[in-house]
C-alpha cells in the first residue's frame, strides 16, 4: 500500500457530515502512520474563509487547477483505497502556512 507524506495533494471521496454522501474532492495529507488510513484536511475553491483556513498562495505550483483554501476544521481519516489519484505537493511556503495554523488551532484548545 502507498504511504503518503504530509503536504501531498490527492483526490478522494471525501464523505459528508452526515456520513451517507461522498463528494469527489482534493484534500491535504496531515498524517500518514504507514496503516491503511491517512489524515486529511478538506480542500476547496470557494473563497468563504473562516478563522480555520489557509488559503493557498501558490495553489498553481501546488498541484490544483483553482485558487484554493485548505479547511483545518474539517478533517477526516480516511481509508487510502479512496484515493485516486494525487495533485502535486504544497511548496514549502504554503506547507509553512498550514503548520503555523495547525499549531495556533492545537494553542487554544
Amino acid at each position: 500500500m502507498q504511504n503518503y507524506q504530509i503536504g501531498e495533494i490527492i483526490l478522494l471521496a471525501f464523505p459528508y457530515v452526515d456520513q451517507r454522501n461522498v463528494k469527489r474532492r482534493p484534500a491535504l495529507v496531515l498524517l500518514d502512520t504507514g496503516n491503511g488510513d491517512v489524515v486529511v484536511a478538506r480542500v476547496t475553491s470557494q473563497q468563504v474563509q473562516t478563522e480555520y483556513d489557509v488559503k493557498l498562495i501558490e495553489w498553481k505550483r501546488d498541484g490544483l487547477l483553482l485558487p484554493s483554501i485548505v479547511r483545518l476544521h474539517k478533517l477526516a481519516t480516511l481509508q487510502k483505497t479512496l484515493v485516486e489519484r494525487q495533485f502535486g505537493i504544497l511548496t514549502t511556503k504554503d506547507l509553512s502556512r498550514v503548520k503555523a495554523k495547525i499549531r495556533h488551532i492545537c494553542a487554544s484548545v
